[in-house]
């Protein structure tokens, strides 16, 4: 019997299975019936029939509370997660009580769709049937509000429940990490009642993928090194990838003599962790070794050396490894195809594209950067069209990214206004790359309005974020908003700083972006190459001759920071327009690189603001000798020799600059009238409007030249 049994049940057929079942056991209540479904539709489930389990779900004439939750789990362990939630608000409807099983299933379904309303409205529910006190609710609930980075309700739970429950300890330090306070996450580990390796290897992991505070993983490692707790496999990549992001090869190579201790050499993480270290400290001997020691490289160690080599713009040996592979997936695809592009080779990247078995949404991602960058707008375009019911968050970036980098500004804040209205989830590259456009166009207004949208993310902290948004602001002329937008940054890195040194200076503040300079260094953050061109540019254009000197000597002897040509074209200006030109030009002279025409140029600048025609006129010379074709040079020299009554050689180089068929750029002011840019220039008839506004210049240069006469003895 027992086998006739165990071949019905495993062909399904369940009306031969009850018939036999019958014969053996006559049922003397709906009971034993209900429990004989319920064991069928948890072998349904167990094969991913959910179609037949709902069947004979829908036909049971009383269900049980194993029933419901025998369904809902099933929903939620094949990821069938809107089914899961639907069927539970159905079990909600009906007369059968919710159990601890019920919630479990209910709140981790809202965790993996982020879905904070209805899990708080499952939390309520479960607050009001009494059943707070399961065991498992406290862990369920912190999953729930840690997913749904909602910290503060995560913590409330914690707090409420950490005594009971051990396990809570882990995963509130799961949903500090999460979230980014790493601090918070430091702190809790500490006090834990019992340290464990899952927990402090979460740890690592967070401090790992940190901008500002990564070396830290690295003290907790080797913290761990002194204590008991063993490392693992997750251990060791988080470790390594630290390593890598901060170019630390000595300590890299530590680490991969100890996991080959632990037996860890030819884990497929590891070896992909261990190629992606080397590469990324320029070590690809090193990278070639630990791949060429594995006896089988598997795909994914394959596609991170090509990835390490692509990141290195070795796009040669990375086209070998590629071409050398018995089986490829969308990654090596993908990751060729951004090689190509790296290098130029966009025919390649477009004949890979099409030779692609399979393609991903990643791959359409691509090539539409691959196409804006080329200049192929239109092309990006149509992909972006072809994918329209399969486009992510980054298809999105992607294509506003191509119309800004093609100037198409207008066009990319059109396409966000659609991405906006279609309630697409945004990132923090979308407001980085809309910001930069919105400095492009000048549009104050449009800033504002995106700002708006901002202030209702998560990102108006963030780093890259805040600096655009500062960065805009500085552009569009409100140095009061930038240096808002800047201390709503949490952790400002150099880049923010410079960027706000930067303001200062474009708005002619010299002595507050010295400030600004000397705050920055209080705060532990030192400057680079780029932070000394914003101050040394700030105090040329603020007179500050003594602390521009120091600073520029410092740069070496402080900071370690080489000055380059653009440093010391900045010293010539600040020498320059303090009217030191002779020491200018000496210092041009003793520089310990060849000076190009930059560096020329600002001291021509300086001698025409101090009408020096003698210099001027041998500067001039210099200049045109680098690059005939400077036009502003030549405007210079030509202005140069009329002061000085030489209209012979002025009518020579007039000739030349007519001959070589270039033009000076024309200035222009614009106005920004509802998010709308009008620009005008000198003589411009290109508005629309250009009848009615010449008309009322002319109005109002006739009410301003007439002259009121006014007999002020009589008043």
């Amino acid at each position: 019997m027992r086998s006739i049994f165990a071949r019905k049940w495993k062909d399904g057929q369940l009306k031969n299975l009850k018939k036999l079942y019958s014969t053996y056991q006559t049922p003397k209540t709906h009971q034993a019936e209900t429990v004989f479904t319920n064991i069928s539709i948890h072998g349904y489930v167990k094969k991913r029939r959910l179609d037949l389990a709902r069947k004979l779900f829908e036909e049971m004439p009383e269900r049980t509370v194993v029933s419901w939750n025998t369904m809902i789990s099933g929903y939620s362990k094949w990821g069938f997660f809107e089914d899961a939630l639907s069927l539970l608000s159905l079990m909600h409807h009906s007369i059968v009580k919710l159990n601890e099983t019920t919630f479990l299933t209910g709140l981790s379904a809202c965790a993996h769709l982020q879905l904070q309303t209805q899990g708080k409205q499952i939390h309520c529910i479960l607050f009001k049937s009494g059943c707070k006190n399961f065991e498992l609710v406290g862990s369920a609930l912190l999953y729930f509000y840690s997913s749904c980075l909602e910290i503060k309700e995560a913590e409330q739970v914690f707090d409420e429940f950490c005594d009971r429950n051990e396990l809570l300890w882990s995963l509130m330090l799961v949903g500090y990490v999460q979230c980014n306070l790493l601090g918070h996450a430091l702190n809790l580990f500490m006090k834990m009642p019992k340290w464990d390796v899952v927990s402090l290897s979460k740890l690592i992991s967070g401090f790992a993928k940190s901008e500002e505070s990564c070396e830290k993983a690295l003290e907790l490692f080797w913290w761990m090194r002194s204590s008991e707790l063993v490392p693992n496999e997750f251990t060791f990549d988080s470790v390594l990838r630290a390593c890598g992001r901060l170019g630390f090869l000595h300590e890299g190579r530590l680490v991969h003599g100890i996991l080959i201790k632990y037996g860890f050499e030819f884990d497929q993480y590891i070896v992909c962790a261990l190629i992606e270290f080397y590469c990324n400290c320029e070590a690809i001997g090193d990278a070639k070794r630990v791949y060429n020691g594995i006896p089988n490289p598997d795909l994914n160690a394959s596609n991170s050396l090509m990835g390490g080599l692509i990141s290195m713009d070795r796009i040669g040996d990375a086209e070998l490894v590629f071409n050398r592979l018995t089986e490829m997936n969308s990654i090596s695809f993908n990751l060729m195809i951004k090689g190509y592009a790296i290098s130029g080779q966009v025919e390649d990247s477009k004949r890979l594209f099409e030779e692609m078995p399979e393609r991903t949404i990643i791959s359409f991602n691509l090539m539409i950067s691959v196409y804006s960058r080329n200049g192929d707008i239109d092309k990006a375009l149509n992909l972006f069209e072809e994918i329209q019911s399969e486009r992510n968050p980054v298809t999105w970036n992607s294509m506003i990214s191509g119309y800004i980098e093609n100037g198409q500004y207008k066009e990319a804040l059109k396409l966000y206004q659609t991405m906006h209205r279609l309630s697409i989830d945004r990132t923090r590259s979308i407001f980085s790359v809309l910001f930069y456009g919105c400095s492009c166009l000048g549009s104050l207004q449009q800033g504002q309005l995106l700002h708006a949208h901002l202030v209702k993310t998560p990102f108006q902290s963030n780093v890259y974020v805040g600096t655009s948004l500062t960065d805009m602001y500085s552009k569009c002329g409100s140095i009061s908003d930038a240096h808002k937008s800047f201390t709503d940054i949490s952790s400002p890195n150099v880049a923010a700083w410079t960027t706000l040194v930067n303001a200062y200076a474009y708005h002619g503040l010299g002595l507050q972006a010295v400030l600004i300079f000397q705050h920055m260094q209080k705060r532990n953050v030192y400057p680079n190459a780029a932070t000394f061109v914003g101050i040394l540019s700030a105090c040329a254009h603020a007179g500050l001759l003594m602390e521009g000197m120091k600073l520029f000597q410092s740069m070496e002897m402080c900071y370690e920071v080489t000055p380059t040509s653009e440093h010391y074209a900045c010293v010539v200006d600040l020498l320059g327009r303090s009217g030191h030109l002779q020491e200018a030009e000496k210092f041009i002279r003793s520089m310990p690189i060849e000076a190009d025409g930059a560096v020329w140029g600002a001291l021509l600048n300086a001698c025409w603001l101090w009408m020096d025609m003698e210099v001027g006129e041998r500067v001039a010379e210099k200049v045109l000798s680098l690059n005939p074709k400077q036009t502003y040079a030549y405007v210079i020299l030509s202005n140069i020799f009329a002061v000085l009554g030489k209209w012979v050689e002025k009518m020579n180089v007039r000739r030349t600059l007519n001959e070589m068929d270039v033009k000076k750029d024309p200035g222009c002011s614009w106005v920004e009238l509802n998010s709308v840019l009008h620009a005008f220039s000198v003589e411009d008839r290109s508005h629309p409007h250009f009848t009615v506004i010449y008309s009322t210049l002319q109005h109002l240069n006739a009410n301003l030249n007439t002259i009121v006469h006014c007999d002020f003895d009589s008043i």
